[in-house]
């Protein structure tokens, strides 16, 4: 009697993803999607560095047209973080736009052209998952390849803004106590401004530094500035004295002749407590309860400006629904053509505006409502903003 051999199950989509060359991940999306759903055509597009437009990953110079990142179904899909579906005419197909979000770092939006007729509204839910899969893939291929960086880039960046966008974490991150968004500006030519964050199990740290000057001479400051913070924070030592190494590192390289302005955030993830160190001119304001106030903490010396200067730390208090942004001196002491401050009054305006929409979406209206005051994206200064929405602690 013949024995009945049982078929080995198929490797899961995300196994292939994670065994596909790093610069074959969309081949490989599209062989696996055209498979298991029978997908007729798949395109990843990712954001650009100024989050205006989505560009499709493909081999330069063959590369699509770039679509706006905010309309449009790819646009809404990125915007509203949720899929939408585009209608077709038969017998072509309805298109599913994915938006492809990693731990809160909106990438771009995974497109797929499904099979004439009504999709199973389980195929959707399935390809999100994939958009998701794939996204984690395409940070962990960026090590390995420029493929999706390029694909980032509607013009050159400038060797400062390459300096700067490879130190940055992300655009965003979120967990089930905050949610983060931020946004810099000019992207292309970003020089001295930069956040940062890492989280543990019990606490978050968040920074912005603006490192003084312009171009290359700013990007290198800021550069050895926040690798000397995250060299202390790693070493796990109390905020204050997280400054005091990096403002020595910094004094020891410039001899007080440049400095970094930095402003420094530990958050107590269970009890909302946060330690905040400001060495500098980044801003913090709080929005609660309806109102916008600026949490005014005590100013100390900028990252190396004299030797061995000595911080000391603060407290104040988060509660659930709080929002704080972080804003740099790009942001408000920006002048208009006129010579009118953008000040504090135009940014709570916006902060109100937008209070309803996303971490995300408030940081770049900031950005937006600068570029106008200011009557060009070409801004003279670099501006940076980080906004960040505090749940609570897990329930």
């Amino acid at each position: 009697m013949d024995t009945v051999k049982t078929p080995e199950p198929l490797p899961s989509a995300e196994a292939e993803l994670r065994t596909a060359a790093p610069h074959a991940l969309v081949a490989t999306a599209r062989r696996l999607l055209a498979e298991r759903v029978g997908a007729q055509e798949v395109t990843l597009l990712l954001a650009d560095y100024g989050l205006t437009v989505l560009q499709a990953v493909s081999h330069l110079p063959h590369t699509h047209s770039p679509v706006p990142a905010h309309e449009g179904p790819a646009g809404s899909a990125f915007r509203t973080q949720k899929p939408v579906l585009e209608v077709a005419q038969e017998p072509t197909g309805h298109v599913a736009h994915l938006p492809i979000t990693v731990r809160g770092d909106r990438l771009g939006v995974l497109s797929v052209r499904l099979p004439a007729g009504a999709p199973d509204p389980g195929t959707v839910l399935q390809l999100g998952d994939f958009a998701t899969a794939l996204g984690h893939e395409v940070i962990t291929a960026g090590r390995d390849t420029d493929v999706y960086l390029q694909a980032r880039r509607t013009r050159r960046l400038t060797l400062a803004a390459e300096m700067q966008w490879q130190l940055l974490p992300g655009g965003g991150c979120a967990r089930e106590e905050y949610v983060i968004g931020a946004h810099l500006e000019p992207a292309y030519a970003i020089g001295g401004d930069n956040f940062d964050w890492s989280a543990g199990a019990d606490h978050l740290v968040l920074t912005m530094t603006d490192g003084m000057g312009h171009g290359i001479d700013a990007s290198l400051l800021t550069s050895l500035a926040v690798s000397a913070l995250r060299n202390a924070r790693r070493a796990d030592i109390a905020l204050a004295d997280q400054a005091c190494l990096a403002d020595q590192a910094v004094y020891a390289q410039y001899g007080g002749k440049v400095y970094a302005s930095t402003l420094l955030l530990r958050f107590e993830l269970a009890t909302g407590t946060v330690c905040a160190v400001d060495a500098g001119s980044p801003q913090l304001f709080r929005q609660r309860d309806g109102r916008t106030e600026q949490i005014e903490l005590t100013a100390q010396l900028p990252l190396g400006m004299f030797e061995e200067t000595l911080y000391e730390e603060q407290t104040f208090q988060v509660r659930p629904g709080d929002r704080l942004i972080a804003v740099s001196t790009g942001v408000h002491g920006t002048r208009s053509a006129m010579g009118d401050l953008f000040g504090e009054r135009a940014l709570r305006q916006i902060l109100s505006a937008t209070r309803p929409t996303a971490p995300y979406d408030t940081a770049r209206a900031i950005v937006a409502g600068l570029v106008e005051h200011y009557g060009s994206s070409d801004l003279a200064t670099d501006a940076a903003v980080v906004c960040l929405d505090w749940n609570g602690p897990r329930t």
